[in-house]
């Protein structure tokens, strides 16, 4: 019923910046958590950023200070500013949405976008 589109991946020099999108379509009445999550090769899904539905954030460790999440709720969107990259932050991408679907059922549905490939070269 939803799909998350993402968008803002690619390959950029150590030191760049890049911006990541995502936007909810389909049967939306309203979202709860959304976030920012990425894989590197042979290691697991680790959380990058995230914001509750009434903008409290947190990141990993790893990108605090670098990386920025924000959310547009008229868009169904959120986005993850990258700057300052790094090599080690080379990963597919994955936007995560927390959606429900009706204004009479308030069970909410976990969406995950297909991923997006960040390269950081050195």
């Amino acid at each position: 019923q939803v799909q998350l589109v993402e968008s803002g991946g690619g390959l950029v020099q150590a030191g760049g910046s890049l911006r990541l999108s995502c936007a909810a379509s389909g049967r939306v009445f309203s979202i709860g958590a959304m976030g920012w999550y990425r894989r590197a090769p042979g290691k697991e899904r680790e959380l990058v950023a995230g914001i509750t539905s009434d903008g409290e954030t947190n990141y990993a460790d790893s990108v605090k200070g670098r990386f920025t999440i924000s959310r547009d709720n008229a868009k169904n969107a959120v986005n993850l500013q990258m700057n300052s990259l790094k090599p080690e932050d080379t990963a597919v991408y994955y936007c995560n949405a927390v959606i429900r679907h009706y204004s009479y059922s308030d069970n909410y549905y976990n969406y995950w976008g297909r991923g997006t490939q960040v390269t950081v070269s050195a």
